[in-house]
């Protein structure tokens, strides 16, 4: 037995005092409990081993390569206002302007109609 086995046995042990309880020491064993899960797989001897080089690495001889090609042809196109869709920014803001001052000299004309004094 290793000593992450004797450790993962003991996040076992406090994972299941705990699990009865609510809060934050319910919370806690549910992690523990992942902890202790996983631990194991940690495999400490091979780490040494692969640290020495001793042990194969698991790595292909050539790493994989990109495509030469698009995979799923033409993507389509954004409908962002930015890459040439839709009216000129410009424009809408010139509209807007011009529509401001319309409506602004509009009240005005109609404010000298009924004065207040």
């Amino acid at each position: 037995m290793s000593a992450l086995d004797s450790l993962a046995d003991k996040a076992r042990a406090k994972s299941e005092q705990l699990a009865g309880q609510g809060g934050i020491k319910g919370k806690l064993a549910d992690v523990l409990a992942d902890d202790a899960d996983f631990l194991p797989k940690l495999k400490p001897e091979l780490i040494k081993k692969r640290a020495k080089g001793e042990a194969q690495t698991d790595r292909p001889a050539d790493p994989p390569k990109a495509p030469s090609g698009p995979q799923l042809g033409k993507a389509p196109k954004p409908k962002n206002p930015s890459s040439g869709g839709g009216p000129s920014p410009f424009l809408v803001l010139g509209i807007a302007l011009a529509a401001g001052v319309a409506l602004a000299k509009w009240l005005d004309w109609r404010g000298h109609a009924h004065p207040r004094w």
